[in-house]
C-alpha cells in the first residue's frame, strides 16, 4: 500500500511505477487528487512529475486535470511504455508488468460488472444459467502472473498486492452468496459508493452473537409457526413460507435498521405467500385471531362479505430491538398480486403529506414480490416508473423478491425471457442485490447495505432473495407432477433453521439446548393462543379508527321519514356570491413578474366577468371554485391524471407556464395564509399504477379531496383491476373506507368508439350496498356541489363522476353564482315546465343527451314532453324518484333515453331495478342505439344520423 510516509523510492521503482500508470489511469487520478490536497502526500517522483506539468502549462497545481489542455490524468493511459510519447515519454519500464497491470484492471472491472453471474445464489444448486468467464485466461493472464504485484484501487485507498491475493479477494466478494448488480447505473458517484461499500470488506463481517441469536430466534418462530398451522389445520390453504423462512428475520432486520435511521412509519405490501407468518411474527397480530379465522366462528356476520385470511392486513406500533418505536402497516391484498404495489406507495405518500414529512425521510415502503409476478406483471414497470417522479416519490422503496424459482407450476424458462426476474428493475439507477437465502448472515449484510443506500440516495433498492418453495403452490398441490427434479433436490435440502443452527453450534455461538428452548417456548405460546381461540364465540370487527374515527361507511344514512333523505341535505356546500366572486378574481390574478400566455389572458378576463356577474359560470371555473374553497377550509386537494394540469380539453389551466422562462405558477397558490395545499399532478402515461396510487392515498388521508382523472373516460378500462378488486369492494372485503373521486370524460360526440363511453354500465353493475356513488352532473353548479359534498359528509364512499367534453363550453351548460350560494347537489333535476298535468310522455335521461333533448323540444315546440335528469343513478332511493314522478298521471308512458347502445349505459341497470312498469304506474321502455359490441361508430356522419334518429324516436311514437 502506498502511504504518505514513503516519500523516497529507487529510480527503478519510480520508473516502474510511472510505467504502470500507463495502464492504471484511475491510479494516476488518485495520486493527483492527493497531490492537490498535499504535495508531500505523494512519492517524490510523482511530486516532481506534477510540479513539472504545472510549470510547463503555466497553471497552478490545482488546475491540473481541469482546464489544462495538454495534461489530463487519463492521457497517461497508453498501451506501451518507452519513448512512445505522452506525459511519461522517456521513462523506461517493464512492459510485462505494464501488461499485467492493464489486464488486472480489466479483471477488476470484469468482477464488478459480471461477478454476480458467477455468485452461488441458488440454495438448491440447480441454477442452469451460463456462468460468465472470469478466469485468468479470459483476461489474458496466466498462472505465472499470480505472484506479480499489481495496483488495486478502492475509493481513496491504493494497495499494491500480488495478483493471486487480488483474485481471491474479488472472488470472495463477487462470486460468493451475494450477487451485486450495479454497473447499469450511469452515475459514477453512485457506482463508486457501492464499490467502496462492497470492496472495503474483504469478507462479510461476522455478526455480533446477539444478532445471530436474534436471526435464529426469528427463523425458529417462522418455522414453528408453519409447522403448527400445518398440523392443526390439515389441508387448509395457508400458502406456506417453507423454503423461504428467511423472509421473517430479514424483515425484522429491515424494520430495525429503518427505525435506527429515524423511520417511524413502514407500510408493507405483499402477496399471499407467507402473509400469515408475516402477520403473526412481524406485524404482531395475536395468533388467536388467525386461529379463530381458521375455525370460522360467527360466520353469519360474514355472509356476502369479508375475505380469505391470507388476503387480510393489519397494523401495529412496534418497539424495535434498539428501543425505537415504529408503526407497521401490512396492506390487504387481493389475488391480483402486484396491483397492491402503487396502493402501498399512495398510502405512504398520504401519511408523509399528512404529517408534514416533505423530505420523505420518516416513512418507508416495503414491497414483497414473487419472482414470476415481478417480471410477469406490467404493473411492476408502472410502479418502478413512479419512484422518482415528484408527484409520486416516497423517498425510496425497498423491494424484496421472494424468489422461489417457480411460478405456481411454471418453471423459469417458461415464465421469462430475461436472465433474472429482476431485470425489469435495470430501468432505474438503483442496485440489485441477489442473495442466497440459505446464508442468513449474507442476507443480513445485504439488508444493511440496501438500507444505507436508500438512506443516502432516497431511491428504490431491490433485494432478490433466492430461495425455494418446499411445498406446492398451496397445501393441496403436488409439485413433483411438474417439477420432479427440483423437488428431489428440495427433499434432500436441510431446512434453513437446521443448517444455520448447525453453523452456530459449530462456531460455539449457541448450544443445541438453548436453541431447543427457543423452539419449545414458541410452541407453547402458539398452543396457548390456539386454546384461547377454541373458546372464542365471535371475532371482533374493527370500526374505523385513527384518522378515520370521525367517518362512517355502511349503507347511506336514512331517516324514519321515507320522504326525507339526510344525505341530500349537503350542509355547507353553499358559498356566498361575494365570496365566490372574490375567489374568482384571485384565481384570475398572477404575480406581477409572471408572463402569461396571451390566449390564457382571455380566460382570466372571462373569470373576472363571471365575478362581476357579467357572464355565467362555466365548468372549469366551477371546478376551480370548488377546489379553492375546499383548500381555504383546510382540505388538501390532490388531482392527478394524464395532462390534467392543462386539462385534456384545454379547459383547466391550473398550472401556468411563464412565456419568458417557463417557470410555473399554480393558480391555487396564495389564496389564504391558512389554506391547505392544492396539488395538481401530471401523471405518467399510466392508468392502473396511478389510480392505484391515488386510491392508496385516499385510504390514509380522509380529509383530503383525492381525485384521478382519465384522459378520456374509456381509459379507465386499463385500471379495471383497481376499480373492481379495490375501489368497489374494499369496504366489503377489508372494512377499509375511501373517498376517492374518479373524473371520467363521457359523451357521444362522434369521436369514435374509443373516446365516447366511459363504460357507465360497468360501474352500475359494481354498485351494491351503497358501496360507491355514480353521478353524471349536467351543470357547473351541480359539479361544484357534488365535489364539496364529497368532503362535507362524514359518510365516505368513492365517487365516480362522468364529466363532460363538449359541455365544457356549451352555451347552455352554465350556472350563476347564486346557484352556488343557495342550491345543493340534486340527485334528480325535475322538469320545470308549467302545467305538468298536460304531459303526454316523460323522458328520463342522464348527462349530455339532456341538452340535445331540450334543444329538440324547444325547436319543435313539444311542451307536452317532460324531461327529467337523473344526476346520480346510484345510490338513488325509490322515494326520491317517486317524488319527482308524483306530478304525472298514472299510465303516462315513460322512456329512458340514452346515447349509448341499449346493452350499455344506465338502461341495463335501470331495467333490472324497475322492470317494464315503474312503481306500477308508468309503462317503461328505452330509446337508445341498437345493441352493439362496440360503444360507438367511427364515422362522424353515421354518429350524427344515429343521434338525429334517437331524438326523433324520443319525441314521437316508437
Amino acid at each position: 500500500m502506498i502511504s504518505d510516509s514513503s516519500p523516497r523510492q529507487s529510480q527503478a521503482e519510480s520508473a516502474e511505477e510511472l510505467d504502470l500508470a500507463c495502464y492504471n489511469a484511475s491510479y494516476v487520478e488518485q495520486l493527483l487528487s492527493k497531490y492537490q490536497d498535499d504535495p508531500n502526500g505523494v512519492p517524490e517522483n510523482w511530486r516532481d512529475f506534477f510540479d513539472k506539468q504545472a510549470a510547463e502549462n503555466g497553471i497552478s497545481a490545482n488546475e491540473l486535470g481541469g482546464r489544462a489542455p495538454s495534461f489530463q490524468p487519463r492521457s497517461i493511459f497508453r498501451e506501451s511504455g518507452g519513448d512512445s510519447g505522452g506525459p511519461v515519454s522517456g521513462v523506461g519500464g517493464n512492459i510485462k508488468l505494464q501488461k499485467v497491470q492493464y489486464r488486472a484492471d480489466q479483471l477488476v472491472t470484469g468482477y464488478r460488472t459480471r461477478g454476480h453471474y458467477n455468485a452461488q445464489l441458488d440454495p438448491l444448486k440447480l441454477n442452469k444459467q451460463v456462468r460468465t468467464p472470469l478466469s485468468l485466461e479470459s483476461f489474458g493472464l496466466t498462472k505465472s502472473d499470480l505472484d506479480e504485484r499489481v495496483y488495486y484501487t478502492c475509493g481513496e485507498q491504493i494497495d499494491q498486492i500480488p495478483l493471486r491475493e487480488l483474485v481471491q479477494r474479488l472472488d470472495g466478494l463477487y462470486c460468493n452468496h451475494i450477487g451485486y448488480q450495479f454497473t447499469h447505473i450511469d452515475e459514477l458517484n453512485v457506482q463508486q459508493w457501492l464499490i467502496d461499500r462492497i470492496e472495503r470488506q474483504s469478507h462479510i463481517k461476522e455478526l455480533p452473537n446477539t444478532v445471530q441469536k436474534l436471526i435464529l430466534q426469528r427463523l425458529t418462530e417462522a418455522t414453528v409457526f408453519e409447522e403448527f398451522v400445518r398440523k392443526k389445520y390439515v389441508g387448509a390453504k395457508t400458502f406456506s413460507l417453507f423454503g423461504s423462512e428467511m423472509l421473517i428475520p430479514m424483515l425484522d432486520l429491515l424494520v430495525d435498521r429503518a427505525a435506527s435511521n429515524n423511520v417511524r412509519e413502514v407500510v408493507l405490501g405483499m402477496p399471499h405467500r407467507g402473509r400469515l407468518n408475516v402477520l403473526t411474527n412481524i406485524i404482531g397480530q395475536p395468533p388467536r385471531e388467525l386461529f379463530a379465522q381458521f375455525n370460522d366462528v360467527d360466520f353469519h356476520q360474514f355472509i356476502g362479505g369479508g375475505d380469505v385470511k391470507y388476503h387480510l392486513g393489519n397494523s401495529v406500533d412496534k418497539v424495535t430491538t434498539s428501543g425505537a418505536e415504529v408503526h407497521l402497516s401490512l396492506s390487504f391484498n387481493p389475488s391480483h398480486l402486484e396491483f397492491i404495489n402503487t396502493v402501498v406507495l399512495g398510502r405512504l405518500r398520504a401519511k408523509q403529506d399528512r404529517t408534514g414529512d416533505i423530505n420523505r425521510r420518516k416513512g418507508m415502503a416495503v414491497l414483497i414480490h414473487g419472482d414470476a409476478a415481478f417480471i410477469g406483471e406490467g404493473i411492476v414497470q408502472e410502479t418502478l416508473n413512479l419512484s422518482q417522479l415528484d408527484g409520486y416519490k416516497v423517498g425510496g422503496t425497498v423491494h424484496i423478491i421472494v424468489n422461489n424459482q417457480i411460478g405456481f407450476t411454471t418453471s423459469v424458462d417458461q415464465s421469462r425471457s430475461t436472465r433474472y426476474c429482476t431485470d425489469i428493475a435495470c430501468m432505474l439507477q438503483i442496485p440489485i442485490f441477489h442473495v442466497n437465502a440459505d446464508d442468513p448472515e449474507a442476507v443480513a449484510d445485504v439488508v444493511s447495505m440496501a438500507m444505507d443506500f436508500r438512506e443516502k440516495f432516497q431511491r428504490d433498492v431491490i433485494i432478490d432473495l433466492v430461495c425455494y418453495r418446499r411445498l406446492g403452490h398451496n397445501e393441496a398441490d403436488e409439485p413433483s407432477f411438474t417439477q420432479p427434479m427440483m423437488y428431489k433436490a428440495i427433499d434432500k435440502q436441510a431446512p434453513i433453521r437446521e443448517s444455520y443452527l448447525d453453523r452456530l453450534v459449530e462456531q460455539d455461538r449457541i448450544s443445541v439446548e438453548e436453541a431447543n428452548e427457543m423452539s419449545d417456548k414458541y410452541q407453547e405460546f402458539l398452543k396457548g393462543e390456539y386454546d384461547i381461540a377454541q373458546e372464542m364465540k365471535e371475532r371482533s370487527l374493527r370500526r374505523p379508527e385513527g384518522v378515520w374515527e370521525e367517518f362512517d361507511g355502511g349503507l347511506e344514512p336514512t331517516a324514519e321519514d321515507p320522504e326525507h333523505d339526510p344525505a341530500d341535505e349537503c350542509p355547507e356546500t353553499q358559498i356566498p356570491v361575494d365570496r365566490s366572486a372574490e375567489i374568482l378574481r384571485m384565481l384570475a390574478t398572477v404575480p406581477e413578474d409572471f408572463h402569461r400566455n396571451r390566449k390564457l389572458s382571455r380566460i382570466a378576463e372571462q373569470r373576472k366577468e363571471m365575478a362581476n356577474g357579467e357572464r355565467l359560470l362555466d365548468w372549469s371555473s366551477a371546478e376551480a371554485l370548488a377546489f379553492a374553497t375546499l383548500s381555504m377550509e383546510g382540505h388538501r386537494i390532490r388531482l392527478s391524471g394524464q395532462d390534467c394540469q392543462r386539462g385534456t380539453f384545454n379547459q383547466r389551466h391550473s398550472v401556468l407556464h411563464d412565456t419568458n422562462d417557463g417557470h410555473e405558477h399554480n393558480i391555487f397558490s396564495n389564496l389564504s395564509p391558512k389554506q391547505a395545499p392544492v396539488e395538481i399532478v401530471n401523471s405518467p402515461l399510466s392508468e392502473a399504477g396511478v389510480l392505484g396510487f391515488d386510491f392508496g392515498y385516499s385510504l390514509d388521508y380522509p380529509t383530503a379531496l383525492v381525485a384521478w382523472e382519465a384522459q378520456f373516460g374509456d381509459f379507465s378500462n386499463a385500471a379495471q383491476v383497481i376499480i373492481d378488486q379495490f375501489m368497489a369492494s374494499a369496504e366489503d372485503k377489508w372494512r377499509r373506507l375511501s373517498g376517492l373521486v374518479l373524473l371520467l370524460p363521457h359523451g357521444y360526440e362522434g369521436q369514435g368508439p374509443e373516446h365516447s363511453s366511459a363504460r357507465l354500465e360497468r360501474f352500475l353493475w359494481l354498485a351494491a350496498e351503497d358501496n360507491i356513488q355514480v353521478a353524471i352532473p349536467t351543470t357547473p353548479a351541480q359539479y361544484f356541489h357534488v365535489l364539496r359534498r364529497q368532503m362535507k359528509r362524514s359518510w365516505k364512499k368513492p365517487l365516480i363522476l362522468f364529466t363532460p367534453k363538449s359541455l365544457l363550453r356549451h352555451p347552455a351548460a352554465v350556472s350563476s353564482l347564486e346557484e352556488l350560494a343557495s342550491n345543493k347537489f340534486e340527485r334528480i333535476i325535475k322538469d320545470n315546465r308549467e302545467n305538468p298535468e298536460k304531459t303526454s310522455r316523460v323522458i328520463m335521461c342522464s348527462g349530455k343527451v339532456y341538452y340535445d333533448l331540450a334543444h329538440y323540444r324547444e325547436e319543435h315546440q313539444r311542451h307536452d314532453v317532460a324531461i327529467i335528469r337523473v344526476e346520480q343513478p346510484y345510490p338513488l332511493k325509490n322515494h326520491t324518484v317517486q317524488a319527482v314522478l308524483d306530478q304525472y298521471e298514472d299510465g303516462v308512458p315513460l322512456y329512458w333515453v340514452q346515447e349509448e347502445p341499449d346493452n350499455m349505459g344506465v338502461w341495463p341497470y335501470w331495467k333490472l331495478r324497475y322492470g317494464h312498469r315503474m312503481f306500477e304506474r308508468f309503462p317503461l321502455s328505452v330509446i337508445a342505439r341498437e345493441t352493439s359490441s362496440s360503444p360507438a361508430t367511427g364515422s362522424k356522419a353515421a354518429h350524427e344520423f344515429e343521434q338525429q334518429q334517437l331524438l326523433e324516436r324520443a319525441f314521437n311514437d316508437t
